[in-house]
């Protein structure tokens, strides 16, 4: 089983800075800077497009660009439960087959991603997607 340990420092600036083991760092709560609150659908986003990324690579798909964002629906009072994460995947390429992107994307759905298999149980996650010519 892998074990992975990162790492807070707080300094009374009241900033917050989060690295892990190689030392890349993310300052957090500043001004400025991202607020506690985005790290979690930043983290669903970034893992799954990693792999989409890796999985239209081995598909071969010219991908030039994949931009993606996610809107988070959060409880009005503390703690701030998600309750809904949407995702909009774009993918600019050239030549791009859109049933390969959505499967890149179900992919890393139902059997890569680890925090989107962590969250799939307690939060609604959906997904859209817009493949451009580039």
């Amino acid at each position: 089983m892998a074990s992975k340990t990162v790492h807070l420092n707080w300094d009374t600036q009241s900033r917050f800075v989060i690295s892990d083991r190689e030392n890349h760092q993310l300052p957090v709560n500043g001004a400025g800077r991202i607020g506690s609150s985005d790290l979690l659908p930043m983290a669903l986003i970034g893992c799954s497009s990693y792999d989409v990324i890796e999985i239209l690579g081995k598909q071969r798909q010219e991908l030039i660009q994949l931009t993606v964002s996610a809107e988070a629906v959060q409880d009005d009072d503390p703690p701030w439960k998600f309750k809904k994460i949407h995702i909009h995947y774009h993918a600019i390429g050239k030549g791009l087959d859109v049933d390969k992107v959505k499967k890149a994307i179900l992919l890393s759905e139902e059997k890569y991603c680890s925090v989107y298999a962590t969250l799939k149980d307690v939060i609604e996650i959906t997904h859209d997607v817009e493949v451009t010519e580039g």
